[in-house]
């Protein structure tokens, strides 16, 4: 809001006015409405927000100290962000990613001990930051922690967080810490040598009391914990956590239980699920098909305790199984083409008519036609499909996918995965100066916005994702039957942001010809390689700075490919955790990290196993790229938060004028 004057907003909402004579009831703070007339009119939504913020700060005392910390904070350099697409499913690998900050950990050790610790003792000390319990027990099991090693640990521990913190506010990092050992590690960090040198005996005697008390490891887990929410201020996944790994809901687990900021752009492979557990059948049997293909029953089953036993068994009683065709896979892929046919036709936006392709099979010949050329099919056996009406399921078929639609809406755990997903989640974010999405922006074929219908409606850019994003909001808040069926089109359609290809899922399923499985892509993916482009896009989302950067996921980059596109406005970094992939990218993909000094593009190196990287102490081996050097350091005035911060000092300078003048009674 606009302050004017001497703090108060100069005009009122259109066709209302303010009874001054109600003022003494905002915020149950007393008000002297004599001379209020000569500050001329003022909002009553302006009252009210004063009215809440004078039982924040009773006085002016209050006000003036609150406005000392806010400009105070302005001045500290702005935490750090990570960026990370692409989990897929691979905890493991996602686990220690966010474990060691995509090595910014290890750069903090180094910095801290290079010179004390050789690098063998910073590689285990690194393992027990990442892993501070599973350390702790394999050191007992060896027999490697004593007395001594306890309170090395500690006092090293201690060291690194007091590094870690320096840019911190001394009331932020007391929030971060575990409130039972919150005033113990506090006193700890902050301990300082005096004349008597009695701060440092008052030091070690805390020690003493951990160890003498056998609270070490709890304090050793509590401190390492610290040292990572410390390093990291806010952590952005950019999509697709789902699918191909065998964790996805352990990787939401995590999430859930992330201390720090967090936000989620969601992927395609997300609104697949998103629209499964609303209810959606040609969602739930995509979901079952991908986690068929990969082999990841576990998810299903244990994960979300959706049983597959009535499909199984459906399909092994139903086809046949001498023909190199799983009889399971059959069965998905029948229902799954007859349920997309039925969804393409009831809502002709869509424009897919040309993957309507299970109709045109020509059932006696085993064959279909595509594009003019015929195709010899995999299977030909159908044994569920009426030529005369092939999209209409059995009742044997109907019943199957009642119980899977049953099944998904009514998994507690999965139901909790997905409110996580809807309040942390969004089609995109805007967040200081970067523009964060996971697959592209609809562009034509002459690298303009691509007008696209929502509703009869034809948006494009940034009015096209804010309309999804209420969409989606809607299919999941109020199961509104349209809406549903859009997070299907979300998950494979050619103009949906989250995937922005044509998909060939027929073609993979049917035909042995691998030159029909090409899915061709939206322009977005050609031309945003030119700054044009991303500027284009940038300028679209309001971001006109020199500092703004498009960052998306979605697209593995390639051996002989570089993720920094359109002249460093434009950041691919598909996380590359799926294996997979990895022997098409030649590496487990990448990760971004932007701090006050730039912006550090990370490539990862598969990750072994856990077992491993405690056992030996192997790290995933990260190699940095300085990207970007800033040429002031970024404080936190210059963010988003700093903006925010801004506005709020200027209603804190709005209520002192409504101290000073008596306006406002003080308390």
């Amino acid at each position: 809001m606009d302050n004017a004057g001497n703090g108060f907003a100069g005009n009122t909402r259109s066709g209302s006015s303010t009874n001054y004579a109600e003022m003494h009831k905002l915020g149950n703070m007393p008000v002297d409405v004599s001379g209020l007339t000569r500050f001329g009119n003022v909002s009553e939504d302006y009252w009210k927000m004063l009215g809440l913020l004078a039982r924040e700060f009773p006085n002016r005392r209050a006000a003036f100290a609150e406005i000392i910390n806010l400009q105070a904070i302005m001045n500290l350099p702005k935490g750090t962000e990570h960026f990370l697409s692409d989990p897929h499913g691979e905890y493991e690998a996602f686990a220690h990613i966010i474990n060691n900050c995509s090595g910014v950990i290890r750069e903090k050790v180094e910095a801290v001990f290079g010179e004390t610790m050789t690098r063998q003792e910073q590689d285990a000390f690194c393992t027990l930051i990442y892993y501070p319990e599973k350390e702790l027990e394999r050191m007992k099991k060896q027999g490697q922690l004593h007395r001594g090693v306890y309170k090395q640990l500690l006092e090293r521990l201690i060291e690194l967080t007091r590094f870690v913190s320096s840019k911190y506010t001394r009331n932020k990092v007391r929030r971060a810490m575990p409130e039972e050992f919150a005033f113990i590690i506090d006193e700890l960090m902050h301990a300082q040598k005096d004349e008597d040198d009695n701060r440092t005996l008052y030091h070690s005697k805390i020690l003493d009391s951990i160890l003498d008390t056998e609270s070490a490891d709890d304090f050793i887990t509590a401190l390492c914990e610290l040292t990572k929410r410390l390093t990291v201020d806010r952590l952005h996944i950019i999509g697709d956590i789902f699918d191909r790994g065998e964790h996805a809901d352990k990787i939401m687990d995590l999430l859930r239980n992330y201390k720090n900021e967090l936000d989620i752009q969601w992927g395609n492979h997300d609104v697949l699920w998103m629209g499964a557990a609303a209810g959606n059948m040609c969602s739930i049997l995509n979901c079952i098909n991908n986690n068929v293909k990969y082999g990841n029953y576990e998810v299903l089953e244990n994960g979300y305790g959706i049983s597959m036993r009535s499909l199984v068994l459906f399909a092994e009683k139903t086809y046949l199984v001498d023909d190199g065709m799983d009889p399971l896979k059959k069965a998905i892929s029948t229902l799954m083409f007859k349920l997309e046919g039925q969804m393409v036709h009831r809502h002709p936006e869509y424009q897919m008519d040309d993957r309507c392709l299970f109709e045109k099979i020509n059932w006696e010949e085993g064959t279909v036609e595509i594009e003019g050329v015929v195709y010899p099919l995999k299977t030909k056996d159908f044994p569920t499909v009426d030529p005369a009406d092939p999209l209409r399921l059995t009742p044997e078929e109907e019943e199957v996918m009642q119980e899977l639609q049953h099944a998904f809406m009514n998994s507690v755990r999965l139901r909790h995965h997905i409110d996580f997903l809807y309040s942390r989640g969004s089609m995109y974010l805007v967040c200081n100066e970067n523009l964060l999405f996971h697959g592209c922006i609809p562009l034509d074929g002459d690298g303009n916005f691509e007008q696209v219908r929502i509703w009869g409606e034809p948006v494009h850019g940034k009015a096209l994702l804010d309309q999804l994003d209420t969409a989606a909001r809607r299919a999941w808040s109020r199961k509104d039957p349209d809406s549903v069926d859009l997070m299907w089109y979300l998950w494979g359609g050619y103009y949906s942001p989250l995937f922005g290809k044509i998909i060939k899922t027929f073609e993979r399923t049917y035909i042995t010809d691998e030159s029909t499985w090409n899915e061709p892509k939206n322009p977005y993916y050609r031309f945003n390689p030119e700054r044009r482009t991303a500027k284009m896009i940038l300028h679209e989302f309001g971001l006109f700075s020199d500092r703004s950067h498009i960052i998306n996921g979605h697209t593995p980059v390639k051996k002989g490919e570089s993720p920094i596109r359109a002249d460093g406005c434009l950041y691919v970094i598909d996380g590359g955790f799926c294996r997979a992939y990895q022997k098409t990218t030649g590496i487990a993909g990448y990760t971004l990290i932007f701090n006050s000094h730039g912006l550090k593009l990370k490539t990862h190196q598969p990750f072994h196993s856990l077992q491993k990287a405690i056992e030996e102490n192997i790290d995933i081996h990260s190699d940095t790229e300085v990207v970007e050097i800033e040429e002031h350091r970024v404080m936190i005035a210059d963010t988003d938060d700093g903006k925010r911060t801004r506005e709020r000092i200027k209603d804190l300078q709005a209520l002192l004028d409504a101290y000073r003048s008596g306006i406002l009674r003080e308390s």
